[in-house]
């Protein structure tokens, strides 16, 4: 007979294990110890172990809610209660109007009072209420149903219990904006997670947007009297340029999946690194969720989503990476001088459709008054008049917007799916039957022994033909390789006087103006898979794949984070980088993520030595400054690591210089020797031109840059890259992505200090092997809660700050041998 393997249990076995442990004499009390329940009579029964990490057990999936909401808001209840506030359209109302808000990817993108009209302009067109009365899959599925029932009642039960006046958290303690909560709020919640890759690019200009000669509160961005619109080269060129500095400073990843051929111990690995923010509404949150014989699932959702995102069950493990799918289209409509209201479709006149949003605004003296915006919209979608911040005139022709995204309330039935997936299989399944993956790949593996890559999500359907035939002048040069910048997706402006141009609908997609998700590509591999944000084309080296330009570019080239991935686990694969063994354990796949090896330092620290040993008296004249550089140069040449750890001397100096050096280009631009080969995509370019002016003006605006700022050009990296968790600085190694640096961290200023706005957040391990539960480790960067009043403030951030890891419990018996064990049941 098959011997049963560990962590996996005939539903009644787990049932009373977990009854015993966790029903107890003192209703809804917490205690170590458990007492003895009848099998299923279970109760939402919430087991803290080590660092605050729940594992929740229910008989329902509205049971698990219950649990859910109730831990989150235990942890997060201010982080939560902002959230709800923003997509309620209330931050003026309570916040006053020129506050910043975070409804995208990015941090402080907006003010509150556009915020709030963005928000109240899908209120006011019932888009959520919509979706929610369509059958699955574009409405939700009855598990996730259940599941946000079950979640309110968490939540509102944990407020009750508390009380607001009585809350941790001084962020909102006592304040009037919190209060409870509906399901239409957090389907509103998820609605705007899922539409947040079109926001920060897009919802200014929406909310913005007037016709010329029209009164708004802010100008309409429209050409200057007596000027022309700017030519479509200048416009596209703008746009990608602010586009490449927004995907810079917003959320990414890594992800790595190994097949057998790639384990050393196993039979598959994954690494999840998602790059996130560490404050605000997309913060990473840790739990593990179980329905005995239904689900059990470990791993990190977006706060407040009673769902793993990223995480594994007993036979697959799965991460997300930011794609290069832009999740918006533009479409360029010619408009009636004379009524700038009409615009031209088939050779005729169309009106505009206008529609007055209207928010609460608190005045400074606390009394409420109202703003009041008329938006305008067309066949296509409403009407906007700036992209990622770049004017898009309302002349002679309007752009108008269609969101991929504004229609998908699918994605909580793929993450619900993805959840209780049993091979790379179902999950390939899972993703093309709800096309719900709003603008990420996804990597997995699975026990069997398979690494899969997935690009297949919610994606405009634009073929190649289709762009052919209507892209107009400056669309062909931002969908098109000519003004290529890595991670920059392709953005398409569609000739909207031709109703043909429309996204055509396709009998295989899940929802109207869909891509086709066979035509998607993915990659079953036994050795490995990656992706760092770069477009689907090597996802495996060995096997470049081809798909629809809409995607992404392909011979192209890779940024350096893609390449360090892809060089690192193929040197681990062969055994060829210098560790012990071939393959991945748990031990190797740590080092290659903790090593902070900088891609860009391999390739150019030597000649960017030469070059400053090079430098005439060491002296260079740059911006009217005459700096000497001969100090730079022993402290470059004695950083023989390339490695951003604590306490390395000489990266922050290479940072600065590096991030002088690029300038906003793409890395194809800088002074190489050898250019960019298709053929030889992760090796090209190489061989930094140590002669080139360039270099040595990089490195003396480094040196003035740190000199001003009074940071020693040989300063560890501990001593100037920290984060502030209850008055003590906490030293983070890492650095940003353009270093080809995996783990990502991105400093800059949060509420008028120096601090991690966003990168390395929720990293997770997960192994394999053919007989076994799953071998898991992880560490939740920024911590479990945003209290700094918990206990879980900081706890995880030290043990990232020093390189560990949490060794996961996910069978019974390892959660009921933690010493740290606290039960709750909400009865």
């Amino acid at each position: 007979m098959a011997r049963r393997r560990r962590g996996a249990r005939l539903p009644m076995a787990v049932l009373a294990v977990v009854a015993m442990m966790s029903t107890l004499a003192a209703t809804g009390s917490e205690a170590a110890e458990p007492a003895a329940a009848e099998p299923g009579s279970l109760k939402p029964t919430i087991r803290y172990t080590e660092y605050g990490i729940p594992h929740i057990v229910a008989s329902d999936w509205e049971g698990l809610g219950t649990g859910y909401g109730y831990a989150a808001a235990k942890d997060n209840i201010c982080t939560l209660a902002d959230t709800y506030l923003m997509v309620n359209a209330q931050r003026s109302r309570h916040l006053g109007p020129d506050g910043r808000a975070s409804p995208g990817q990015n941090q402080n993108t907006t003010s509150n009072l556009n915020s709030d009209l963005y928000f109240q302009r899908i209120k006011d067109d019932r888009v959520v209420e919509r979706l929610l009365a369509a059958p699955a899959p574009d409405g939700p599925a009855p598990e996730v149903v259940e599941g946000i029932r079950g979640y309110v009642e968490g939540y509102n039960r944990y407020l009750a219990e508390t009380g607001v006046d009585n809350l941790s958290d001084p962020a909102c303690r006592g304040a009037d904006w919190v209060r409870p909560i509906t399901e239409l709020d957090v389907y509103r919640h998820a609605h705007a997670e899922i539409i947040m890759g079109s926001a920060d690019a897009l919802l200014d200009g929406l909310v913005n947007a007037a016709p010329p000669g029209a009164s708004a509160t802010a100008k309409p961005a429209s050409a200057p009297e007596g000027k022309s619109v700017s030519s479509p080269a200048v416009t596209a060129a703008k746009i990608r340029d602010a586009m490449a500095v927004s995907r810079e400073q917003s959320m990414g990843s890594n992800a790595l999946a190994v097949g057998s051929q790639g384990v050393s111990g196993g039979t598959s690995m994954l690494l999840a690194n998602p790059h996130f923010p560490w404050q605000g509404k997309n913060r990473m949150w840790q739990s593990q969720l179980t329905i005995p014989g239904k689900v059990n699932v470990s791993g990190a959702s977006l706060l407040g989503l009673p769902a793993v995102n990223i995480g594994h069950n007993e036979n697959v493990a799965w991460s997300h990476t930011v794609a290069t799918v832009a999740p918006f289209g533009l479409f360029d409509v010619q408009v009636d001088p004379l009524n700038p209201t009409k615009y031209l479709v088939d050779g005729a006149w169309e009106q505009m459709t206008s529609q007055k949003v209207t928010v609460d605004v608190r005045k400074a003296d606390g009394t409420l008054s109202q703003i009041t915006r008329t938006l305008w919209s067309t066949r296509y979608g409403p009407v906007t008049t700036s992209l990622q911040g770049v004017p898009l005139p309302w002349v002679v022709s309007a752009h108008a917007v269609r969101d991929v995204n504004m229609g998908n309330l699918r994605a909580l039935n793929t993450w619900f799916r993805l959840d209780q997936a049993k091979d790379v299989h179902e999950v390939v399944d899972t993703l093309e039957s709800t096309q719900g993956v709003p603008f990420f790949n996804t990597l997995a593996s699975d026990r069997k022994g398979n690494a899969l890559y997935a690009d297949i999500q919610a994606t405009p359907n634009i073929t190649d033909d289709h762009a052919r035939s209507c892209l107009t002048e400056t669309g062909k040069l931002l969908f098109h390789q000519s003004l290529r910048l890595p991670n920059v997706p392709p953005i398409s402006v569609l000739d909207g006087k031709r109703s043909a141009c429309d996204w055509p609908d396709d009998p295989n997609a899940v929802a109207p103006g869909l891509l086709d998700p066979k035509k998607q590509p993915r990659l079953i591999r036994a050795d490995f898979v990656a992706n760092a944000n770069d477009s689907p084309w090597l996802a495996n080296p060995e096997q470049p794949l081809a798909f629809p330009r809409v995607m992404g570019d392909t011979a192209a080239p890779r940024s350096l984070r893609t390449q360090e991935l892809l060089l690192t686990a193929q040197r681990r694969i062969d055994g060829t980088d210098g560790l012990p063994g071939r393959g991945f354990t748990p031990q190797t796949m740590g080092q290659l993520l903790f090593a902070d090896n900088s891609r860009a330092a391999d390739l150019a620290l030597g000649a960017t030595v030469s070059a400053c040993q090079s430098v005439p008296f060491g002296l260079v004249l740059v911006d009217g400054n005459l700096v000497n550089v001969s100090e730079a140069c022993p402290i470059l040449a004695a950083w023989k690591s390339h490695d951003f750890t604590s306490d390395s001397r000489g990266s922050w100096l290479f940072a600065h210089y590096w991030s002088f050096l690029l300038g906003g280009q793409g890395i194809e631009k800088l002074p190489w020797r050898v250019p960019f080969d298709p053929k030889d995509p992760v090796h090209t370019p190489n061989s930094l031109d140590s002669g080139s002016s360039a270099v040595r003006d990089a490195l003396a605006r480094a040196v003035h840059a740190l000199r001003t700022a009074g940071v020693a050009l040989n300063a560890p990296l501990s001593d100037v890259q920290k984060v502030t968790r209850g008055g003590e600085q906490i030293p983070i190694h890492g650095s940003i992505g353009q270093l080809g640096v995996l783990n990502v961290i991105t400093p800059g200023q949060v509420d008028g200090r120096f601090d991690i706005v966003y990168g390395s957040s929720f990293v997770q391990q997960v192994r394999f092997t053919a007989d076994g539960p799953p071998e898991a480790l992880s560490v939740l960067a920024y911590s479990q809660s945003a209290d700094p009043n918990s206990p879980h403030y900081a706890d995880q951030t030290k043990l990232f700050s020093a390189g560990k890891w949490v060794t996961e419990r996910f069978t019974e018996e390892q959660i009921a041998a933690s010493p740290e064990l606290r039960i709750k049941i909400l009865n």
